[in-house]
């Protein structure tokens, strides 16, 4: 199988589309086509269905998939390390985070990092904690970095750090005026709350529950960080967020944080990891050492 089909292959079961897979490759749909066939012809089997909405893969296609993302992250992987043989400065690396804290304190790092490497690219796909486990151990990033993620036997974690979640408010909501906070106290107002897919929602149901207290729907429910801060600026709630998630906001005075009562701290841990047995680019490994002192620094001051 040439290069050049497995490009293609996978462009398109990304896109769905043989047009949108021609504009994402600079190429006609015309040769999309081409290989399509050629690699459907050399299997012995349709890889595709073209529907009225694009294209789905059919039970071969989904095996050939699999094995042809491997093969292309395989090959980008080896086109860097051939490139560190050669002394090339340049590189690439990919890293799946899942969450607003994992987010906040991402970008901060990639900007430091930049400024010291410019020569590397960097990729940054946002997931679900399993998501960016699954793309670390299938080969599509080189890093993930996520909090409230399951145990995978998979990848390997490289850097651990508690982070804690603690109520963020306006000056002007009434617990402001408290020193710290229980869950008790904090059911009696509104909340802005993403929904029970996040890990942060399920922990926090979880305390409410080990507590007696009730459980039902009194929040506003927004997967949207965006909108979350928007209703907790206009004081008609009160959020549940690491303090780095809202650094902004804290220093300019429009949020503050009232903690909770030891015996109800909501921890997560943030957790750098990366795949078992994978050899790594030069880039990714001094991404990997930058990014696991920054993480120490930053989480030892802001814990």
């Amino acid at each position: 199988m040439k290069i050049e089909a497995i490009d293609i292959f996978n462009e398109l079961v990304r896109s769905g589309s043989i047009r949108q897979a021609a504009e994402g490759l600079n190429t006609s749909p015309t040769a999309v086509v081409r290989q399509l066939d050629k690699l459907e012809h050399s299997f012995g089997t349709p890889l595709v269905e073209r529907t009225p909405r694009g294209i789905r893969l059919t039970a071969a296609g989904e095996v050939l998939a699999a094995s042809t993302s491997r093969v292309a992250q395989e090959l980008k992987t080896a086109h860097q390390l051939i490139d560190d043989y050669k002394g090339l400065r340049r590189g690439r690396v990919a890293i799946h985070t899942n969450g607003a804290a994992a987010s906040a304190i991402l970008a901060p790092a990639l900007s430091e990092f930049s400024r010291s490497h410019p020569e590397i690219s960097m990729e940054v796909n946002v997931s679900s904690a399993q998501g960016a486990l699954d793309a670390v151990a299938e080969g599509r990033s080189q890093f993930s970095v996520t909090m409230f993620a399951p145990k995978d036997p998979r990848v390997e974690v490289l850097f651990r750090a508690p982070v804690y979640h603690e109520p963020i408010m306006s000056p002007d909501h009434p617990l402001a005026a408290r020193v710290e906070l229980s869950m008790a106290d904090l059911i009696r107002h509104r909340l802005a709350l993403p929904n029970r897919s996040f890990g942060m929602r399920r922990a926090f149901d979880a305390r409410l529950h080990d507590l007696g207290l009730p459980t039902e729907d009194y929040t506003f429910t927004t997967p949207s960080l965006e909108m979350q801060i928007e209703l907790a600026l206009r004081c008609s709630a009160i959020l549940i967020l690491p303090r780095m998630t809202v650094a902004r906001w804290l220093d300019m005075g429009q949020f503050v944080c009232r903690p909770f009562v030891k015996s109800e701290k909501i921890i997560s841990w943030l957790e750098l990891s990366h795949a078992n047995s994978r050899t790594q680019s030069i880039a990714a490994r001094r991404f990997r050492d930058f990014l696991m002192g920054f993480l120490g620094r930053r989480l030892s001051v802001a814990e």
